[in-house]
């Protein structure tokens, strides 16, 4: 993989002060690092001096849109279920890009969360749930893991302890929720630490799930590590 393959444009937003932590936060399919920028304001987590950071994933032909080129981290294909796998590889390896540049910056791996929406959320679950270091926190939301069956051959040690918040909505068209709550039966079978939520939503974010988040960051961050 060359430097051009792992670099991705993002949207990044400083603290006031020097930054103590990172939330990388990656977006659904067809959005784009924008879609969850208004969200920081309304999470009231000023104090903790959190650097966030958007990417935007790359341009790719999605077959369950009829081929059409928009912001996907990964194809999918419904008469293929697995085919997005090598694309959820790149996808990994380009955001890990990101989690080493903020390493590299002075961070700690224990100052870093990883977080994601839809698809977002299975490339930050498929990246922490094999990440070699061990990370502050994971946010899934209104996701799944893909290849669940076979989801035991790509696990590491370093997060088995990693605090893992995932939400999801009880009316959610797009992701059904018994797919999410699959996921989160196979993570707690294996003792990871998952907070579960769920809202009478559909595949999107509410304002009770805002304040959830808010308060699960400063329970993460108010005990992670100083680098």
């Amino acid at each position: 993989m060359t430097d051009a393959d792992t670099i991705l444009s993002i949207i990044e937003l400083e603290p006031n002060e020097s930054a103590e932590s990172c939330v990388i936060w990656l977006h659904g399919l067809g959005a784009d690092g924008h879609d969850f920028e208004s969200i920081v304001p309304q999470l009231n987590v000023s104090e903790l001096n959190i650097r966030f950071i958007f990417p935007h994933a790359p341009l790719r032909q999605v077959t369950i849109n009829a081929g059409m080129e928009m912001r996907a981290w990964y194809d999918i294909d419904p008469q293929s279920p697995l085919s997005g796998a090598s694309d959820i590889a790149l996808s990994v390896a380009q955001v890990s890009h990101l989690v080493e540049r903020e390493l590299a910056k002075g961070l700690s791996s224990e100052q870093i969360i990883l977080a994601g929406f839809s698809q977002g959320g299975v490339i930050a679950l498929e990246l922490s749930l094999g990440y070699d270091r061990k990370l502050a926190g994971v946010m899934a939301l209104s996701t799944y893991i893909h290849d669940l069956e076979n989801l035991n051959s790509r696990l590491g040690l370093a997060n088995a302890e990693t605090p893992i918040f995932m939400a999801h909505g009880r009316m959610d068209p797009m992701i059904p929720i018994a797919r999410a709550v699959s996921a989160k039966s196979a993570l707690q079978a294996l003792n990871y630490p998952v907070e579960w939520h769920e809202y009478p939503m559909g595949h999107q974010v509410c304002e009770s799930e805002i304040r959830d988040i808010s308060q699960w960051l400063h329970f993460i961050l108010s005990k992670s590590p100083q680098a």
